[in-house]
Order: structure tokens, then sequence, then C-alpha cells
């Protein structure tokens, strides 16, 4: 592996034009491909195998052109004190306002009349329209979405109350300038770690151009493959991270190679052959816990984890390739000005040499201390509750969070969450079913049935007594399905949370079973070791919790709530924690490889533990560090997002980041390797035998640049730079 990353390495270096000029041509191939696709709709959302699933599709099946699955709105009206909706002058309002959607676009399916429909509040004080299109949300165009927000505007003006709820005024996510600030501060980050602008401007440039690629092809397949919005977003996330932190590792080395004496493409072909090896391997684990989301069974976490996995591989051989051939371009000018000018290269003991010695002095204390304060931190994780996220949770200044609320008021927390029931039986069925959906406790008001044209479908409208998200509403929809016949289908959004909810908890351990083993197995092969790789996951066990108790903490509890915009705390969304496991466990292993690989490679040339573990640190604590801090400004900058999800993941990923940095591998690894000694890198003999050697940390390479004075390929001409 090292010898062909060295020669790869020197290659790019060597023929820096072409390999750049190849990379400037597929980001723009990507890009027109990007700007000249059709523009994307909503990915469909499905949960295979459940019960809310089932029964949609049996509703496409035997309603057709039903819209099932198209968007929805509900125009929510709200007389001044003391008047009624149902007085001559608010009833002329409506009116209008019906009269208005129904000819505002042709995406429209139904309109209904509050005064026909009996959508009027038992008060008299509320009343809705209900609005249903005949296509998704995210299809919805412009003028459908301005008709529906102008909708009631003469209503407003005679003094009534008019707020608009639904998933129907959905739009694409902002994030704002948040991921705008992640960047700048990843840039100055990257100055002072290397005291360059062209060093530091390197890692940003290359991950911006692997970003755009990974984005660009994205939004082109966009169509073709039913991507949603969210999954550019989350490649975003991911590609900007890795790709900045990948890129700033094979520069880190290369400049090392350089204070070392080595010509400029020799320390190319090195830094690639060494700290390439790390980032390949530090990328396949991040490729492994996205990919690996396909056992979830949910078709739009799949397509969400492919398409960032692709996205690191794209910053991975950008890393590779594109890296050497710019520092070829870069020349002196990637070192700092002190030692363009000469200056020595100082010998003094750095933070990480003293604190890795720190920490051999004193494992015991250092080990307790990172267990305890992390273990306290996972402790709101015991309270974690999950769920989907509806217009109860946006915040108060949105008008579906007015609308939200004046439903609530006007006809109970529960019309928020209304339960669709499907009988796939005839009338008698139907009826029998009411009649025991009536004498639940959970249950508010339950509809007549409709049937279908054939007679043999029914459906009815349950009313909770209690809102969407709570625990009284999920235990009436296991009621109903527990106590009706297997005829009897429950769906509706507040039914889909429930199963798709269930879903993610049952796939929890299968995956994590999957993607912990892979890895596990993976780094056994780079480390050459039993004890280390079952030392990372273990101290990624500890982080990820931690992780999910602050987002517990914040969104869930409200602590600090305002401090990152949380306006309405509520459950944990249901792919969250799977999702962060995933993501996580990915960059948890980055850091991992790239501060123990340096060990190893120390340990592997004759250093005994102790200074093994302190070489590792003199070399890489500053760079982990530095990558951790451009990984958590990256992250945070999605904390300003608009959506709740991607707010909450960035969260999420940016403190399981400074976690498992800082404290798992800065001071848990260290002092387990410290208490182990020898140990840590025993592996049985048979074991050795049977798994391939791969030479990550480039011992096979050393030695052959040793013994010969020609380069493994035969072609040692230097290029002067």
């Amino acid at each position: 592996m090292a010898t062909f990353l060295y020669k790869l390495g020197r290659s790019a270096f060597r023929r820096r034009r072409l390999v750049a000029l190849l990379w400037v041509a597929l980001l723009a191939v990507a890009g027109v491909g990007a700007a000249t696709a059709s523009t994307a709709t909503s990915s469909s959302f499905s949960i295979p195998g459940t019960e809310a699933q089932k029964a949609f599709d049996l509703l496409e099946e035997r309603f057709p052109g039903g819209s099932a699955d198209g968007a929805t709105a509900r125009v929510v009206f709200k007389a001044p004190d003391g008047e009624k909706m149902t007085d001559a002058g608010h009833r002329a309002e409506v009116d209008k306002a019906v009269s208005e959607l129904k000819d505002g676009s042709d995406q429209i399916a139904a309109v209904t009349d509050p005064y026909t429909a009996k959508a009027v509040s038992r008060d008299g004080s509320t009343a809705y329209v209900s609005v249903t299109y005949a296509v998704s949300s995210m299809e919805l165009t412009d003028a459908t979405r301005e008709a529906l927000e102008e909708t009631g505007t003469e209503a407003r003006e005679a003094g009534l109350t008019v707020e608009i709820g639904g998933d129907a005024l959905q739009a694409i996510p902002e994030s704002g300038a948040g991921e705008i600030i992640g960047v700048v501060v990843a840039g100055i980050v990257l100055v002072i770690t290397f005291g360059s602008l062209v060093a530091a401007g390197l890692p940003l440039l290359t991950a911006i151009i692997g970003v755009g690629i990974g984005i660009s092809t994205i939004t082109a397949l966009a169509n073709v493959l039913d991507l949603g919005s969210t999954t550019s977003t989350l490649a975003m996330m991911i590609g900007l991270a890795v790709g900045i932190d990948y890129a700033l590792f094979i520069v880190s080395r290369y400049r090392a190679e350089l204070a070392e004496g080595k010509e400029h493409e020799e320390a190319a072909g090195r830094a690639v052959g060494t700290a390439g090896s790390a980032v390949v391997f530090a990328g396949l684990t991040v490729v492994i816990a996205l990919v690996g989301l396909a056992v979830v069974n949910i078709p739009m976490l799949t397509k969400m984890g492919f398409a960032a996995a692709g996205t690191v591989v794209i910053a991975v051989l950008i890393a590779l390739t594109l890296i050497p051939a710019l520092l070829g371009f870069a020349g002196k000018r990637v070192l700092g000005r002190k030692v363009r000018k000469g200056a020595p290269v100082s010998d003094k003991p750095n933070a990480g040499t003293r604190w890795a010695r720190f920490v051999l002095r004193r494992p015991v204390a250092v080990l307790l201390a990172g267990v305890v304060g992390l273990g306290a931190m996972a402790i709101p994780a015991a309270s974690l509750e999950m769920g989907l996220p509806d217009d109860g949770a946006q915040p108060t200044s949105t008008t579906q969070r007015k609308a939200y609320d004046l439903l609530s008021d006007g006809f109970g927390p529960g019309f928020n969450g209304p339960l669709m029931v499907v009988v796939d039986g005839d009338k008698s069925v139907a009826d029998r079913t009411v009649e025991v959906i009536k004498g639940l406790d959970g249950a508010a008001a339950v509809t007549p049935p409709t049937l279908n044209k054939a007679g043999d479908t029914a459906m009815i409208t349950v009313i909770p007594k209690d809102r969407p998200s709570s625990v009284p509403t999920e235990d009436l929809v296991h009621d109903i399905r527990d106590r009706s016949g297997d005829e009897v289908l429950v769906t509706g959004a507040t039914a889909m949370n429930i199963d798709f909810s269930q879903k993610m908890n049952d796939a929890l351990l299968p995956y994590l079973a999957l993607v912990v083993g892979l890895a596990f197995l993976l780094l056994m092969v780079v480390f050459r070791s039993v004890l280390v790789p079952l030392k990372a996951a273990l101290g990624f066990l500890l982080s990820v919790v931690a992780a999910l108790g602050a987002v517990v903490a914040v969104f869930q509890w409200g602590w600090l709530g305002s401090l990152f915009g949380v306006e309405q705390t509520g459950p944990i969304m249901s792919m969250m924690p799977i999702f962060m496991v995933g993501v996580v466990f990915g960059l948890a292993m980055d850091y991992e490889v790239f501060l123990v690989t340096r060990m190893r490679e120390a340990y592997v040339h004759g250093e005994r533990p102790g200074e093994a573990i302190v070489t590792g640190f003199r070399h890489g604590t500053r760079v982990v560090a530095a990558a951790a801090v451009i990984m958590i400004a990256v992250f945070s900058g999605f904390i300003g997002s608009s959506e709740q999800m991607v707010k909450m993941i960035g969260f999420g990923l940016a403190i399981a980041v400074f976690f498992d940095a800082f404290v798992v591998r800065m001071a848990i690894v260290p002092a387990v390797l410290a208490l182990l000694g020898h140990k840590a890198w025993w592996l049985p003999r048979w074991l050795d035998r049977v798994l391939p050697n791969v030479d990550v940390e480039g011992e096979k390479l050393h030695k052959e640049l040793a013994e010969s004075p020609g380069d493994p390929d035969g072609d040692r001409e230097l290029v002067r730079v």
C-alpha cells in the first residue's frame, strides 16, 4: 500500500499540470450536469415493511387519484375576541379565500369549505380550510406557494387572524451563513497551524473542489436517483470536514519530510505513501459507516449514506492526487516564512510531547478522569425520546407554528395529528371498527367511514385526545392495532412517525454490530493488533453516548437551548441516533488512524512503547487538534440551519468530535496504551499470517528506499522546484 501510494504521490507531483487539469475538468463536467439538470423534487419517503406503509400502498391501490402522498395545507382563521367565524362578514371573507385557493393553482386537488365540512370550532372562534395538492410538497411551484401564502390577505385586513400550516409551505432548508463561518474558522486554524497562507489554502481549496464535484453530481442525478434536498446538505457537511482534514494530514507530513532534508518530489511521495495510507483507511471507515446505513432498510436514509460516502471517496482521491500536484506548484511557499529564510527548526518539546509525558506519568488518573467525565455527560441519554417533528416543533414565530397552536386551542391538541384508519373490508367491517375505536380512551372523535367506489375499502379519521408526539397518542395507535383485526391498518403522519421510530430502534444494534465489526477487522489490518482496535471501538462508544447525552440535554430538555437557537424542545429525531453513530464512528476512526499510526510507525522502527506514544504525540497532536477544531467549526456552522434535523445533526457531530478527539483520542487512548505497554501491539502468530500486510506505517517502503539508491519504480529523477 505505502509503496504504491509513494509512486502515486511522486507521479502526481511530477505531472501536476495534467492532474490539476483533470480535476478542474471533472469539476466543470459535474457543474454543467448540475446546471442542466431539471429541478430536483423531494425524495419519496417510504418505510418498507411497516403497517403505516402498507396502509398507504393500499390507499393508492383502492383510492386511485386520492393523492395520499400529496402536499396538504390548512388555512386557519380566527375571529377577533367576542366575535365568531359564523358571522356574515367573516363568512364572506372565508368564502373569498376558498375561491382564491381553487383558482390559484392547477396543482390543487381539493379545497374544502369549512362551513359545509363542519370545520368550525364549537365556540365558533376558529375555522380552517383544508387544501390538498396533487403533488408532494417539494414538487409545488413557486407560484403555487405564493398563492397559498397570499391567501386571506383581505381577511387579515378585515381583522381576522390568518395562519397557514401543513407541509405545503415546506421548502429547501436554509443553512444561512453558518457554513461560511465554519470555513473561515477552518482557514484561521490552518494559518495558525502552518504559518503559511499557501499551506493553509491548499486544504480549503481541495475540499471545496471535492465538495463541488460531489454536490454537483448529486444535483445532476437527483431526479434520476430520487435524491432529496437533505442529501446534498449531508454530503456537503461530511465532505467539507473530511476533505479539509485529509488534505491537512498530507500537507503536514509533506512539510515534515521537507524539514528532514528531503527533496520536494521525494517529500511528496513519502507524504502520500505514509500519511496517504492513513487517509485511505480513515476514509474506508467513514465509507463503511455511511454505506452501512443501508441495513436500516429505509430508502431515503440509504441514498443519503451512499451519496455522502461518494463525497468521502472523492475527498480521499483528491488528497492522494491533487494535493501532491498542488504542492508541486506551491514550491517553498508551503513552508512558513521563518523556515523559508533558513531559521532552524526548534527541537524543544512541544505541547503534544509535554502532554504525552504527563499521561505516561499518571495514566490511571487520566483514564479515570476521561471515563468519568464522559460517563457523566452520557447520563441524559438514558432519557432519550425519539420521534419526527411536526409543526409543533417549529419556532413560535412561524406561521406553521401559529396555525398549529390555533387549531390546538380551537379543536383540541390531537387535531394536529389525525390518524387515518384503513379498513380492507366492506361497510359492515368498517362500522364495527368505528365502534371499537370509539370505545378507546385516547380517541377524542371518530368520523364515519368513507368507502371507495368498489365498496371494499374504507377510510376512517380518528382524532386523538393528546398532541401528535405524545405517549398517549402512541398508545392509541397501538390499541387500535391490537384490538382490531388484520384487515384494519393505521397510517397517517403520526402513525408513520411511530413506525419510523420503531424501525430505527430495531435497526440500531444490527447496524452498530455491522459497522463496528467491519471497522474492527479493518483496524486490525492497519495496526497489526487486537487490543488497539478494541480500545478504539470502546472509546468510540463512550464518546457517541456522551454526545447523545448532550443532544438530549439541549434539544429535549432545553439546557442552553437559546444559545443554539432551539426555540421549541421535543423528542430527538428518530434517525438522529443511528445516523450519528454511523458518521461519528467513521470520523472518530480518522483520529485513531492518524494518531496511532504514527505511534505504530515509531514502535515498528524500534522505539519502546512509551517512547512511541511520545513520538506519536510530538508529530500528531498539533495536526490532530487542528483537524478536530476544523471539523467542529464546519459542523457548528450547520447549527444555524432553519431545518431542525440539520441543526441537530450539526450540533451532535460537533460535540461528538470534541469528545472523541480531545477526551478519547488525546487522553484515554494514550493512557490505555501506556498501561498496556508491549501488549498493546500483540497479535497472535496465526492471525498475523492470515491478515494481509498493507504496510500502512511504511516499513516496507523505508526498507526499499534505504536499500536502493533509485526509487522502487526505477525513476529517481528529481524535479527541481
